[in-house]
C-alpha cells in the first residue's frame, strides 16, 4: 500500500499514523508514550507529526465527541437539486456553521450533507430555509435511529486488516447534565493538539485550568461516553484512500438489527447507521466504505453484500466535496 501513495512513506511513518488513529493517550506527555510503543524517541514522534501535517496527511489530532451525549441533535439530509443549480445551493449550504459535511452524489437525491444543532434547537427548523433554496425539488431528513459504528481507521501498513474501532449496536446515548467546566473541557480538547512535548499544557492554559484538571475532566467525559476517543483523523486521499462511497441498504428493522453489526465489523466501513425511511426512499441502513481504488471499493461492497445477504442497495459515489470539517461544540 505504501507505494500507492502520492508521496513515498516509510514504514515508521505508516506505523505512527496507525497508532495515532487508534488512540492518543490523555497524559501530560502523550508523544513520549507513543514513542515508547513504537521504539522511537519522543522528539522523533513530534518531528514526524509536524512533517505529516505539512504533507497534508494528518487533518487533526483531538477529542472525538458524541454529539448526542453533549445534547446536540444531528441528521443526514438529502436534497434533490436541479443540476444547473447544484453548485449554488451546495455553496450556500456549506456556509452554514452547523453543516460539517456536504457532497454531491450521483442519483435523484444528488446533494447530501450533515447538520448538527445546539441543545434546544431543531434540525428540521435549521433545514427548512435551506430546502427553499432555488433549485431544491425535494428533500429527506434522515436522523439516525441506531448507531452501529462511528470511527474512521485507515490502515497504513501491510499485513492483515484490523478493526481497532469496535462495532457496537446501540441507540443514541442518554444526555447527561454538563457543567460549565465540562463545556470548557470540550472546547479545549476539540482543538488540534500541538506537536510539542507537553501539548495539553497549551490547551489547559486557554481555558484557565491546570493540565491535571483538564486531563481528569477529559477522562471523565470519556468514561461517560461523551468522548468516543482522543485520536488523529487523516485526510483520506492524502493517505492513499482515493475511493469511497456511501452505500444505502434496504431491509426491515429486524434485518437491520441483525446485519448492522456484521457490516460495521468490516475494516473498510467507517460509519454504520440505521436511519429513518420514507415511501420514496426505503433504504434504512447506511455504511461509509473506504478503499484505495475503485476496484478495491467494488470488491469491498460485494464482500459486504455477501456477508449481509442483501442484494437491494444503492452505491452513492462522491462527485464533488463542498465541505468537510469537524463540528465545533459550545463555540
Amino acid at each position: 500500500m505504501i507505494s500507492s501513495m502520492d508521496k513515498q512513506m516509510n514504514e515508521m511513518d505508516a506505523k505512527l499514523l496507525e497508532e495515532l488513529q487508534r488512540v492518543v493517550p490523555m497524559v501530560a506527555r502523550p508523544y513520549r508514550q507513543i514513542g515508547e510503543r513504537l521504539g522511537i524517541s519522543e522528539a522523533d514522534v513530534i518531528s514526524r507529526i509536524i512533517e505529516l501535517r505539512k504533507d497534508g496527511i494528518i487533518r487533526q489530532i483531538s477529542a472525538i465527541f458524541d454529539s448526542a451525549a453533549l445534547g446536540y441533535t444531528s441528521a443526514l439530509v438529502a436534497f434533490s437539486v436541479k443540476d444547473d443549480m447544484l453548485d449554488a445551493a451546495a455553496e450556500t449550504i456549506a456556509e452554514v456553521s452547523g453543516v460539517s459535511h456536504c457532497y454531491a452524489r450521483r442519483g435523484k437525491f444528488n446533494l447530501w450533507f450533515t447538520v448538527t444543532v445546539e441543545p434546544g434547537l431543531s434540525v428540521a427548523d435549521a433545514v427548512a430555509p435551506l430546502a427553499s433554496l432555488d433549485g431544491v425539488q425535494a428533500h429527506l431528513l434522515l436522523p439516525a435511529t441506531r448507531v452501529f459504528k462511528v470511527g474512521v481507521f485507515l490502515k497504513m501498513t501491510d499485513g492483515e486488516a484490523v478493526n481497532p474501532i469496535p462495532a457496537r449496536d446501540s441507540n443514541r446515548k442518554p444526555i447527561f447534565e454538563l457543567t460549565p467546566e465540562d463545556k470548557e473541557t470540550v472546547c479545549a480538547l476539540q482543538q488540534d493538539l500541538p506537536a510539542v512535548e507537553r501539548p495539553f499544557d497549551e490547551l489547559a492554559k486557554q481555558v484557565g485550568m491546570s493540565v491535571e484538571e483538564l486531563l481528569s475532566r477529559g477522562q471523565k467525559l470519556m468514561e461517560q461516553g461523551a468522548m468516543r476517543r482522543f485520536a488523529a483523523v487523516l485526510r483520506h486521499r492524502s493517505a492513499g484512500y482515493k475511493s469511497n462511497a456511501m452505500v444505502c441498504w434496504r431491509g426491515d428493522s429486524d434485518t437491520i438489527a441483525r446485519i448492522g453489526p456484521v457490516l460495521a465489523d468490516n475494516p473498510s466501513v467507517s460509519h454504520c447507521y440505521e436511519r429513518e425511511t420514507y415511501p420514496e426512499w426505503p433504504y434504512g441502513l447506511y455504511t461509509m466504505v473506504h478503499a484505495r481504488s475503485e476496484a478495491e471499493l467494488e470488491f469491498a461492497i460485494k464482500e459486504l453484500s455477501e456477508a449481509a445477504g442483501l442484494t437491494d442497495y444503492l452505491v452513492l459515489h462522491t462527485q464533488k466535496e463542498y465541505k468537510k470539517s469537524r463540528v465545533v461544540y459550545f463555540a
